[in-house]
């Protein structure tokens, strides 16, 4: 699929001299610094610098107050606490932060994950049937229950107060809950909205530690589930979001918790780990068991200590996490067939795909990998105890959450972001929501978010390409949403010698610029198809990451190609 490349505006000549000369760096560097909203000394020390006294206020939060004076009562008093919270990365990793941090101070404690399949999304009502049961007087539900509003009612009416900690849109109705704590609410003045479910977590344990007079330290000791967290909800990693990952990241690579650790080793993952490990090996593996057995089983691991225990856990996470790279490449390859034998769907401006044996735990990896091929809204749906459901991906520049809120009629359940959502459907309704999702993408969607894109952050010669720019490019890390690894483009680029295709996938090259005597090995992880482009042209232009290969002992500055192009 050919990307067009988009290249970032250049920012003002004068303010790109001085900031350079302010921090000692080249002009290049300055501009991506610039591009970034950084304009002074001060503001790059901020950035370059994260420190955990960059966190706000937790009682900037509204209804903070009201939640960490009920959390207290209820460990003062021995009452039963439930931590609940949902089944993927987010919720999981929510809930051993939290039960993890307060069993520190009652063992009055337990928690509760959802069934994906029999329970679906959120706080359940057999959830809450079985806290009242059981004797919970408190439940904090994480990275969920902002939409609960008739399930949180039913706990009212069963004398289980409930603290919802969520970071989702919330409705047009707030749950009367004891304390709604959601940066996303219209009415908080919260400095910082893009807090994951977890970060939402920490914001309250930060509250009861400042209410108790606890050391953070020891809140502290539980910031590597809230880099995973970040990490694996793709949420922006700016503002607190920045600092919460430079130093959950940090701690993941000196002294991780033992579950996770036992995620590290299975994954056979080097230090220093960083974000994209988190995405591509740890996240995956917890979020398996919630996809394809429950997610208690996640839980389990990353609190656990026990050393037999946990190898146990990985294995079986490990095994599970196979499984579902399986089901994901079948149902893959059944989704794509399905539409190209389909003239309509071919030209379509969504996708809207239904089977009713899809494995429901990986219609959103699904959703994503038809999006790769065909770049548009994608719905991924299956059958889920007597209804049809499913996950929603999007494309840049097009709201899906509003797409799929304008056939909220036609719907019995849905919820999500801007590029993500879940949502399920009676089978009667699926063609009128098939027919009414294509109208309503067709007309709102404009060609140009049809089309992907490589964003540009400069355009450079090989010259530019040194240790000492990797170092300072390294030190912009954690790498993330609104702070993505800077993007190069170079023109009249040549390939040395004889290019190879390894795993009949990737592409590795040697590359040269006229002009210019250095020459660097270059990887294009899945451009195995630019192949034939390199070998009929003279002269290529390339985008590219630059990045650190470090082999036998010997550091080597290699291209991570991102796109190709004949100049």
């Amino acid at each position: 699929m050919e990307k067009r490349w988009i290249v970032h505006e250049l920012p003002d000549e004068q303010d790109v001299d001085q900031l350079s000369k302010e921090l000692n760096i080249n002009k290049h560097l300055a501009t991506i610094l610039l591009q970034r909203g950084i304009k002074t000394f001060e503001e790059a020390r901020y950035f370059f610098r994260p420190s955990l006294s960059h966190l706000h206020d937790p009682f900037l939060m509204k209804d903070m107050e009201v939640a960490v004076n009920r959390l207290c009562d209820a460990v003062h008093s021995g009452e039963k606490i439930l931590i609940y919270g949902d089944y993927d990365v987010d919720g999981t990793t929510s809930v051993a932060m939290a039960y993890g941090f307060l069993n520190q101070f009652t063992d009055q404690i337990a928690y509760y994950i959802p069934d994906r399949y029999a329970e679906g999304y959120g706080i359940s009502e057999k959830g809450v049937r079985w806290a009242a049961e059981e004797g919970f007087g408190l439940m904090i539900a994480l990275d969920c229950g902002i939409r609960a509003v008739n399930n949180i009612r039913l706990a009212n009416e069963l004398g289980l107060d409930v603290i919802v900690c969520d970071h989702h849109l919330p409705g047009e109705t707030l749950p009367e809950a004891v304390a709604v704590l959601d940066p996303k609410r219209a009415d908080d003045e919260y400095p910082f909205k893009e807090l994951s479910g977890c970060g939402v977590g920490f914001k309250l344990m930060q509250g009861f530690c400042i209410q108790n007079t606890v050391p953070l330290e020891k809140l502290y000791d539980f910031l590597d589930f809230v880099a995973v967290s970040i990490a694996s909800d793709i949420v922006p990693i700016v503002g607190e979001n920045r600092a919460l990952t430079y130093y959950g990241v940090k701690k993941l690579n000196q002294a991780p918790s033992a579950g996770l650790q036992s995620l590290i080793d299975i994954s056979g993952l080097k230090i220093p780990i960083g974000i994209s490990d988190i995405v591509f090996y740890i996240g995956p593996r917890i979020n398996a068991a919630g996809r394809l057995t429950h997610a208690k089983e996640s839980v389990r691991l990353l609190i656990s200590e026990d050393e037999k225990e946990l190898t146990n856990f990985a294995d079986h996470l490990n095994l599970k996490n196979a499984e579902r790279r399986d089901f994901d490449q079948t149902t893959t390859a059944e989704a794509i067939e399905m539409i190209e034998s389909d003239a309509q769907l071919m030209s379509a401006r969504s996708t809207v795909l239904y089977k009713n044996d899809w494995h429901k735990g990986v219609v959103g990896i699904v959703a994503s990998r038809c999006i790769e091929k065909y770049y548009r809204p994608t719905i991924i749906l299956t059958d889920s105890n007597g209804k049809i459901s499913g996950s929603a991906r999007s494309v840049d520049g097009f709201d899906l959450y509003e797409a799929i809120k304008s056939c909220g009629d036609l719907l019995e359940q849905f919820g999500g972001h801007t590029h993500a959502a879940g949502l399920s459907l009676l089978p009667e309704k699926l063609e009128d929501f098939k027919q009414r999702f294509e109208e309503v993408v067709s007309k709102n969607i404009s060609e140009d978010s049809l089309i992907p894109k490589i964003g540009i952050d400069l355009e450079v010669n090989f010259d530019f390409i040194n240790f000492k720019t990797l170092k300072i490019i390294s030190q912009m890390a954690p790498f993330g949403p609104q702070n993505l690894q800077p993007i190069f483009m170079s023109r009249n680029v040549r390939v040395k010698g004889t290019p190879k295709v390894i795993k009949d996938q990737h592409l590795k090259l040697i590359l040269a610029q006229d002009g210019y005597p250095k020459t660097f090995e270059s990887v294009g992880f899945g451009m195995a198809e630019k192949l034939e482009l390199i070998e009929k042209a003279k002269t290529i232009q390339v985008a590219y990451h630059i990045d650190l290969n470090e082999y036998m002992g010997n550091k080597t500055i290699q291209l991570i190609i991102k796109d190709i192009k004949e100049d």
